[in-house]
């Protein structure tokens, strides 16, 4: 394992559009099997290579009373990390519209007040939430999420933020030479390697996946080997941080939608017909459905942390 240790040389600022609450997404993510975080107090500790190129960067995160969401950047901070990191959170998306979605939907206002202030926060990458994807096939999500942390542990750049140790996924480059010794199948190990080249050509920049609309976006990505319906939406929707885009592959979340909606034999062009009302924020509706049903029934995380419903109705912030 590689490591660089830093001190804070910058300090970003970012202001939301509509309700925020980083305590929330923090919750979220400690409930997030492929963040591999422990729970811990002080800041929100992250560290990326954005788009899996360049240098580890470190971050750690806190929110003042205005609202505004403060980063205290570890490293040399690279171009657009400010853009990079503001996607990861959900916050280059103006939420201000997202309360009359809930006001128009009893469902969707149930899950907001809820979860309050609540958005996605997402893979750090397009990049990173492919090979998750590709590691997780035919995988329990907290196998995959144990395979995941050996990866970060052995292969990754470590940054201390905040007074403590961060291990980041693999850079493409890194992962691309060291694809062969990773503890996979070789059909993973190849699939990995190929999505680390696609990183290194642009093909998994966020910013260009979201340049694009949401189904050109995993038409694009769905051409990558390894990369199916369900994952192509995955690293659109939660990698590059798409905000409006209904998951046709997610058989939880139809299931949830039709207890909630009382449509038993709904198919799933009429579960999509249903979401069209939460335009422009399909995704942060459908990410509520899911963290709501995980609080609770816990299937997948089912005893291996506190449950998402203690924590997440925690409060704002």
């Amino acid at each position: 394992m590689s490591q660089r240790w830093g001190k804070p040389v910058t300090v970003l600022n970012l202001t939301p559009r509509g309700p925020f609450s980083l305590a929330a997404g923090r919750r979220f993510l400690d409930g997030f099997a492929p963040a591999g975080r422990t729970v811990e107090e002080g800041p929100l500790r992250l560290a990326f290579a954005p788009d899996g190129r360049g240098a580890t960067t470190g971050a750690a995160l806190t929110q003042s009373a205005d609202g505004v969401v403060h980063a205290d950047v570890v490293g040399a901070e690279p171009p657009g990390f400010a853009d990079h990191l503001a996607r990861v959170l959900s916050l280059d998306v103006d939420g201000t519209g997202f309360p009359a979605v809930a006001d128009r939907d009893p469902v969707v206002g149930r899950l907001v007040a809820s979860y309050p202030g609540l958005r996605p926060v997402g893979f750090y990458s397009p990049y990173e939430a492919a090979c998750w994807a590709v590691v997780t096939q035919r995988l329990r999500i907290t196998q995959a999420a144990g395979i995941v942390a050996g990866i970060r542990a052995r292969w990754g750049e470590t940054a201390e933020v905040a007074g403590r140790p961060v291990a980041a996924f693999p850079s493409a480059a890194v992962l691309h030479e060291v694809a062969g010794e990773l503890p996979l199948p070789d059909v993973k190990r190849e699939r990995l390697r190929g999505l680390a080249e696609a990183a290194l050509d642009g093909r998994l920049d966020g910013a260009r996946l979201r340049a694009m609309s949401a189904e050109e976006a995993v038409a694009d990505v769905s051409l990558l080997a390894g990369i199916g319906p369900f994952s192509a939406e995955l690293v659109v929707v939660r990698g590059a941080g798409h905000p409006d885009r209904f998951p046709t592959n997610e058989a939880r979340l139809h299931d949830s939608m039709r207890q909630l909606y009382d449509l038993p034999g709904a198919d799933v062009e009429e579960l999509a017909s249903v979401a069209r009302a939460w335009a422009p924020y399909r995704t942060w509706v459908a990410v509520l459905l899911r963290v709501d049903r995980e609080a609770t029934t816990g299937e997948i995380a089912r005893g291996a942390r506190v449950t998402l419903a203690a924590a997440a109705r925690g409060g704002s912030r």
